[in-house]
């Protein structure tokens, strides 16, 4: 008989309210999930990023739930396409990632769960603003190739654990990490791999990424308090 936390994950789409908006996501949460990742994609990219979709399957493995989310609308992504003006948008974008973050605190499969935040590019300020705003809530922050410059002055407010993976060859950006990573007063750490550009399409880089993350959340992540069920599932 197959045990809990070999049996298959939670597995769903879902539309998460903003204000005046209703985010495309999809939600994936293992049985027995250790905690759940929030990820805030780049600029002018997607839930169905590819680098984005290879880390959130790794983390599956390591036992996490995350939320791969569409931070613009259609209409809007229709918009941003000819103008490339709500991509870098970063308040709109990180007031939507909050609200998705306040969403998972209440959906039925998540509700129990440590939350951390990922982000990729522009996205990384979302997921550092996201956590400044909701210290009680985010409890680690993960940055691949991301812009945590453009978080403003939230970054002297972030409370929580943050890794900024950068690629080695990626020399403006890991320069604007360092600059960033100076005015974090969280714990935090730049874990540089070597080589990589921007995207990390180099071999072994984004396995060198998922390594790091999972480390990350592992070490600050805590255990979580509910019991995860399918949904709509009664409570035992």
């Amino acid at each position: 008989m197959p045990t809990e936390r070999a049996a298959a994950p939670v597995r769903r789409t879902v539309e998460v309210p903003s204000s005046e908006a209703a985010l495309a996501g999809d939600l994936v949460v293992p049985r027995a999930a250790r905690g759940v990742v929030l990820f805030a994609h780049g600029s002018g990219s997607s839930r169905h990023s590819p680098r984005n979709q290879q880390v959130a399957a790794a983390l599956h493995d390591a036992g996490f739930g995350t939320l791969l989310l569409d931070l613009l609308t259609e209409a809007e992504e229709q918009v941003d396409a000819r103008t490339r003006e709500l991509r870098f948008d970063i308040g709109l974008l990180a007031g939507r990632l909050t609200d998705a973050a306040d969403w998972l605190g209440r959906a039925e499969e998540t509700a129990g769960l440590s939350l951390a935040t990922f982000g990729a590019s522009t996205g990384a300020a979302a997921a550092l603003i996201t956590a400044a705003d909701r210290p009680g809530r985010v409890a680690a922050v993960i940055s691949r190739g991301g812009r945590p410059d453009l978080s403003g002055d939230a970054l002297g407010r972030v409370r929580a654990p943050t890794l900024l993976v950068v690629g080695g060859a990626d020399a403006q950006v890991l320069d604007l990490n360092r600059e960033a990573a100076a005015r974090l007063t969280a714990e935090h750490d730049i874990a540089v791999v070597p080589g990589a550009t921007h995207l990390f399409p180099e071999p072994g880089a984004l396995e060198q990424v998922i390594h790091r993350t999972v480390d990350w959340l592992g070490r600050w992540l805590p255990s979580a308090t509910a019991d995860v069920r399918p949904c709509g599932a009664p409570r035992p």
